[in-house]
């Protein structure tokens, strides 16, 4: 390899730090294609490939073309395909799970993982492990893949306890394999779980879309059978591509970008204290939860984990995570009990801002939801024998039309899911419905909130211009204040516009005594043009804040009926 070329991979790979991926945004192309009755075929996950090859032009890919910013699948486990092509025992008097793994290129570093692996796996009374390594064509990746690319392996785990959610356990021993990881910093850096699920497993890379099958080899086989598959191609705008960063996440593929990322991290890590109440003695292998240093897919993915973890379905975490606008929505003047849902959400959990489409699986549920702007497309069809068929754009799947019952699109705030327990297809006031009447919320609302009315305004002054100045100078208003923003407030009922630039001298640096909020300044790019506000804006936006003693988003002992 030139010397010059190795040194803009070398450059590349150090650019992977936290830093890089703090203001993690991205826009990308998602979908779907799932059988309602759980039928596996091969079609699924071929249809499913050629609908991420449709979306190549909403994905970016590195100078040397061939390595992209991400292209992945999430699907069903192909049991049987594992049986022919592994040393897999189809164990039924055991619970089996399956977890994609991604290490360091390194013998050594590779064996003393396994067994951190499989240690854990013993204490949690695991009672057998296999290991598979996953075919890989690692000359079809780009320079710039190639460079970084993790060793992948399979794990195949089997528990003979008969566990109701055995994902549960699942989970445990990840989160308690990551926490030994990270302690061993020569590991923590490419060690990573792709998956670990008794359901689901996630086939992805820093590649293009078309790279993707050719890469996994198990991809090309045509006895990787599935039910359904979620597929996902990333377009990263403020990092560099990294083979963790690539979608889809555990449970879902997200297209758009979270706008109230900041604001969602430093929330979750203040409400850690509710994971030790709920959690116990666990929640120290859980935390932390969110992390500044993954993307805002990833993150989001981690708090619906928790949340689904916890005892609660993926849709109703969902709704909860990234709520509609259910303020002023006309057609939930009706669904008392929707509202009142979303209301008790509100008060616990901090909704998760887009604009964002979310594909999500997590073997019980596969589906998908638009954030309350809906300014991500989300078409969909399903089909007379039984298929429904999801993505960033219509026509991406061979579907014969005679066969297409229903199509459709989700507009802003509504979600469509498929309940594969049931083979049902639950469309959007369905899917709100059942969480809503899930637990009494309208009865929790009445016992633990007051709502506090707007006061009406005086139409006249009661201080003497004396105490009127003492009190504006003790809050921190100026002439300029009363000038340009109070006097356009007053007379236009609305905020004056100003220019992009702000030159006012830092409150920090200033001579002069300031109050509290003149020392803290909006982000980049943390403001419109033109601007948005609860009066322009009053369908999805809303100055309502909340009040008092926060309560856990995990436990619903004091609600059930």
């Amino acid at each position: 390899m030139p010397k010059k070329h190795k040194e803009n991979i070398d450059s590349y790979k150090d650019s992977y730090s936290p830093a890089c991926i703090s203001g993690e945004k991205d826009a990308c192309g998602v979908g779907f294609v799932a059988n309602i009755f759980g039928r596996e075929s091969n079609w699924i996950l071929k249809q499913s490939l050629k609908g991420l090859d449709c979306m190549e032009h909403r994905g970016g890919c590195g100078g040397d073309s061939d390595s992209g910013d991400g292209a992945g699948i999430l699907c069903s486990i192909p049991w049987s395909f594992l049986n022919k092509y592994s040393d897999f025992e189809n164990d039924k008097k055991s619970n089996i799970g399956l977890g994609m793994i991604f290490m360091p290129n390194e013998k050594n570093l590779i064996k003393k993982i396994k067994s951190i692996c499989d240690d854990e796996a013993s204490k949690l009374k695991f009672s057998k492990t296999l290991w598979r390594d996953v075919p890989v064509n690692i000359d079809i990746l780009g320079p710039l893949a190639k460079a970084n690319a993790p060793f992948i392996v399979q794990w195949i785990i089997y528990y003979e306890k008969n566990e109701k959610d055995f994902d549960f356990i699942l989970f445990q021993l990840r989160k308690k394999i990551e926490k030994k990881i990270r302690e061993s910093s020569s590991l923590a850096d490419d060690f990573y779980f792709a998956s670990l699920s008794s359901k689901t497993v996630v086939y992805k890379g820093m590649v293009r879309s078309e790279i993707l099958p050719r890469f996994y080899k198990d991809l090309q086989n045509d006895d990787f059978k599935v039910s359904f598959s979620l597929y996902h191609r990333r377009f990263s705008t403020n990092t560099l591509p990294r083979w963790p960063l690539a979608q889809p996440m555990r449970y879902l593929g997200h297209n758009g970008e979270i706008n109230t990322l900041l604001g969602n991290i430093n929330w979750a890590k203040a409400s850690e204290k509710h994971i030790d109440n709920f959690w116990g003695v666990l929640a120290n292998d859980l935390k932390p939860i969110v992390d500044n240093s993954r993307s805002d897919s990833a993150n989001l993915d981690a708090t619906l984990e928790i949340n689904i973890r916890s005892g609660q379905p993926i849709t109703d975490s969902l709704l909860k995570l990234v709520p509609e606008a259910f303020r002023d929505q006309p057609e939930l003047e009706d669904k008392e009990e929707i509202q009142s849902f979303y209301e008790y959400s509100a008060s616990i959990q901090e909704a998760w801002d887009g604009p964002a489409l979310i594909a999500f699986s997590d073997g019980n549920f596969i589906g998908a939801t638009l954030d309350r702007n809906g300014l991500r497309p989300a078409r969909y069809s399903i089909t007379s024998d039984g298929f429904v068929v999801m993505g960033s754009e219509t026509g991406v799947v061979d579907l014969d039309e005679t066969k297409i019952i229903e199509k459709g699109r989700l507009g802003p705030g509504q979600m469509l899911a498929i309940d594969l327990q049931k083979g049902s297809i639950l469309r959007n006031w369905e899917v709100k419905s059942e969480a809503a009447n899930r637990y009494n919320y309208k009865k929790l609302l009445k016992k633990r909130s007051i709502k506090i009315e707007n006061d009406e305004w005086k139409d006249s002054c009661e201080l003497q211009n004396l105490e009127l100045l003492q009190q504006q100078t003790a809050y921190g208003f100026s002439a300029e204040d009363n000038d340009l923003i109070l006097d356009s407030m007053a007379s236009l009922s609305k905020e004056p516009t100003y220019c992009m630039g702000d030159d006012i001298p830092l409150a920090v640096l200033s001579s002069k005594p300031h109050i509290l909020y003149d020392y803290f300044k909006q982000r980049f790019a943390q403001v419109t043009n033109p601007p948005i506000d609860p009066l322009r804006e009053k369908l999805v936006m809303s100055l309502e804040m909340h009040l008092g003693e926060r309560c856990s988003s995990f436990s619903f002992n004091d609600i059930k009926p």
